[in-house]
């Protein structure tokens, strides 16, 4: 009698059920164990920071309570993930292992070392698509080169690119009970953090697959229709806030895109459409961004363009400066609200993100890489190509960036997109009585404001660490010369 084929299914950034290639081809072929293994290392030098952690820790529970009722199970494992899977395959003797292609460039070497030592042992192994939207190898400039420069890349894209369909959650055929290989428990992987400072995550955010369709739903029936103008608003709910899930795979980029795009084709109100494109737009902006970390992997370290990395950055992660930053306390509102909406949720409004970055950057002068891995450790939904990207961008040095003379002036940014104040009052609550003609500048107010709005600069709330219009001389000046 011929055995029953048997595939494991390698979870990593598609923790998801739905819409997973893996899953249903596997699934079709018969047995599934559906496998995670943590393996941080993998990562090499971006192995999962603190809110990633958070956030991986609740997925994973989310994800192995949907196994359970879809009547799998998931197996966790630690380790190497060559060593865990080669003996895994070994144990359970199964004949296939499938996963997602991931795009890391530490984590596809691990995935092509996986795939050698499987295949030596006479394991079919397939790598499914499921990342992006597009091939990053088939999108190329007329000279055949990698693109740099997101418009053109977004005109081929979008006139090239079919979405397909999602694929439904296949049907599980398990192993029996008394053979299913042992696992750990979520709580055993340790990604808690001991010190509980993830009371703000929490109450922010339902991580899983779950979790993420509601949102998604919550953007389509109540924030669409208003996205193209409210999307640059900290103080408003006016964008999707999708990112975490994009980031771990509980739901798919193509999942993302059907959603909002049949909304947009069944639409009756005015401007839905347009308001879908330009959401979309910001999907495309996502492929753009591993498409240059895809092709140029050495970005996560090195400016994309050369000549950056000869700038004379600051480069002490012990500054006092960086220190002021990363807590929130360099006395300008509109930063100071970022950072502890980063610190409180795990998420920073895209507008405000801009804002922090280019005054790290260029008005205290600090290395891009300080704030990328800041951002790294404390974003729920860094990942790799994103983050690399929108630090280059904001520092001058990288693909289509943002040029380093324009350097974002905090007060108007503030008084343009929170124009109340109500963002930074939320974040700041030291701020809170300050009338709105003040608020994005506090060091203008007269004594007597200062006095009824219950401030004193320098105790309450701290006065600028730098003065904007010398620090934008002095980043000019810097470039000049480099120039």
């Amino acid at each position: 009698m011929s055995r029953t084929p048997l595939t494991l299914v390698w979870f990593g950034n598609d923790l998801r059920l739905s819409d997973h290639a893996p899953l249903v081809a596997a699934a079709r072929r018969g047995a599934v164990i559906p496998v995670y293994v943590h393996s941080p290392e993998d990562g090499g030098p971006h192995a999962p920071g603190a809110a990633h952690e958070w956030w991986l820790h609740h997925t994973l529970h989310a994800l192995a309570e949907d196994l359970e009722r879809a009547g799998s199970k998931l197996v966790l494992r630690r380790g190497d993930a060559t060593e865990v899977l080669v003996a895994l395959a070994e144990e359970t003797r199964a004949d296939a292992v499938y996963w997602h292609q991931r795009y890391e460039p530490d984590v596809a070497r691990q995935q092509d070392e996986v795939r050698a030592e499987l295949e030596a042992r006479g394991v079919d192994v397939e790598a499914f698509e499921g990342w992006l939207l597009h091939d990053p190898s088939e999108i190329r400039t007329t000279q055949g080169n990698p693109y740099t420069v997101f418009t053109p890349f977004y005109r081929n894209l979008s006139k090239s690119m079919e979405v397909d369909k999602p694929l439904a959650k296949p049907r599980l055929k398990s192993k029996a009970p008394d053979t299913w290989p042992a696992s750990m428990d979520v709580g055993e992987l340790e990604l808690l953090p001991t010190i509980r400072w993830d009371a703000g995550l929490a109450d922010t955010w339902v991580p899983g697959e779950r979790g993420g369709h509601a949102r998604l739903a919550h953007f389509g029936d109540e924030l669409l229709r208003t996205y193209s103008t409210g999307r640059d608003r900290p103080d408003r709910d006016g964008t999707s806030m999708i990112s975490p899930w994009l980031r771990f795979g509980s739901i798919s980029i193509r999942q993302a895109w059907t959603e909002i795009d049949n909304r947009a084709k069944r639409a009756r109100s005015v401007g839905l459409p347009e308001n879908a494109e330009d959401w979309h737009r910001e999907l495309i902006w996502r492929e753009f961004a591993w498409h240059v970390l895809i092709h140029h992997p050495q970005t996560p370290t090195k400016a994309l363009r050369p000549k950056w990395d000869a700038f004379p950055w600051e480069d002490d992660a012990e500054d006092e400066w960086f220190i002021a930053w990363k807590r929130g306390k360099t006395g300008y509102p509109i930063v100071d609200a970022g950072m502890r909406q980063l610190w409180h949720t795990g998420w920073m409004h895209n507008r405000v993100r801009m804002v922090v970055a280019s005054f790290l950057t260029k008005d205290l002068l600090i290395h891009w890489r300080h704030g990328e891995r800041f951002f790294w450790d404390t974003l729920v939904d860094a990942d790799l190509g994103n983050n690399v990207m929108g630090w280059q961008w904001a520092a001058g040095s990288g693909a289509d960036a943002q040029p380093f003379f324009r350097i974002f002036n905090p007060v108007s940014q503030g008084e343009k997109f929170d124009p109340d104040g109500d963002y930074v009052r939320r974040w700041c609550p030291e701020l809170a009585r300050m009338p709105r003609k003040y608020i994005h500048r506090p060091w203008e107010a007269p004594a007597e404001v200062l006095e009824q709005s219950g401030v004193v600069l320098g105790d309450d709330y701290p006065e600028p660490i730098v003065d904007h219009r010398a620090a934008r001389e002095r980043a000019l000046e810097l470039y000049h010369d480099m120039r």
